[in-house]
């Protein structure tokens, strides 16, 4: 599981021109699910979010979670985050999830990020084509693969 966290002040997602989902102060997290994936790979890449000291303190110092300072997240399927470049100009997705095994994964996710956040958690739709608005706020952008834990 792949996911790429944006510390946003606002972030929002369109789908065919209507707005789907929208957040303030908070996380956008582009998701990216492979056949791999487990419910373990979910547990700790939602730890792991919901704990990241990425927002700053009282002191300017980035040093408190999402958690801490009442935000909200916005989560996106994200398909092309497994996307293999090695061979030729044209990606290959090979390693992404299939809708059968994802959607699920997917939907887990959600509920799990809502229980390790406490925070209020908006989706985009899996499948669909959408349009994400954002202003990563610092710029702050942190990439977490669960196959690469560092």
């Amino acid at each position: 599981m792949r996911a790429i966290i944006q510390r946003v002040s606002e972030a929002s997602v369109s789908i065919h021109e209507q707005l789907t989902a929208s957040i303030g102060k908070g996380l956008l997290v582009l998701l990216g699910i492979e056949e791999a994936d487990t419910f373990e790979d979910i547990e700790w890449l939602c730890a792991k979010i919901s704990q990241l000291r990425i927002f700053n303190d009282a002191e300017g110092v980035m040093n408190v979670s999402v958690r801490d300072v009442k935000g909200e997240i916005l989560v996106v399927s994200q398909f092309t985050l497994h996307a293999s470049t090695k061979k030729g100009n044209r990606p290959s997705y090979i390693r992404s999830a299939k809708p059968d095994i994802a959607i699920p994964l997917y939907e887990s996710f959600i509920k799990q990020m809502k229980v390790s956040s406490g925070l209020s958690v908006k989706t985009g739709e899996f499948g669909a084509m959408m349009q994400v608005k954002l202003i990563n706020d610092g710029p702050v952008t942190i990439f977490i693969d669960t196959k690469q834990k560092e």
